[in-house]
């Protein structure tokens, strides 16, 4: 089975074209979106003694209410169970304090919002080809175990 992406993003209309765009782009695996950053992690914590329902990817938006994208990123690095899932920070942000900031807090990958349909679904096409499709990622339990 493939692995669940997980998309956290407050924007309605973003999480529309993302929807659209993976399934243009025969995204395989399931999606599964969320309103900000208190949903995504709490989804985590529901899921977490099952590896099999462990995230293959995280798209994250910066600035959601509640619990913003920092704060959800901080948390899932943090975690044992979670600091090696990747996750993708897809911001409207290009501030330069934004992009250090999240890479100090683990991101693997820091993306610009593309501001039209068709550089989104490259965009998707990338990440399918290259975090979907070429990354290898441990497994849960051999991380834990090497703790």
């Amino acid at each position: 089975m493939n692995p669940y992406i997980l998309v956290a993003d407050d924007d309605a209309d973003d999480r529309f074209l993302l929807q659209n765009a993976f399934q243009e782009e025969k995204i395989p695996n399931p999606v599964i979106y969320f309103r900000d950053g208190v949903e995504l992690v709490e989804h985590l914590y529901k899921q977490q003694n099952d590896e099999s329902l462990t995230p293959g990817l995280i798209i994250l938006d910066l600035n959601m209410p509640r619990k913003d994208g920092r704060q959800a990123l901080k948390e899932i690095k943090s975690n044992p169970d979670w600091r090696f899932i990747p996750v993708l920070v897809f911001t409207t942000s290009e501030a330069e304090k934004d992009i250090e900031e999240s890479y100090q807090l683990g991101a693997n990958s820091y993306i610009v919002k593309p501001s039209d349909y068709t550089k989104l679904t490259d965009l998707i096409r990338s990440i399918r080809d290259f975090w979907l499709g070429s990354v290898t990622l441990p497994r849960r339990s051999m991380i834990n175990q090497s703790l």
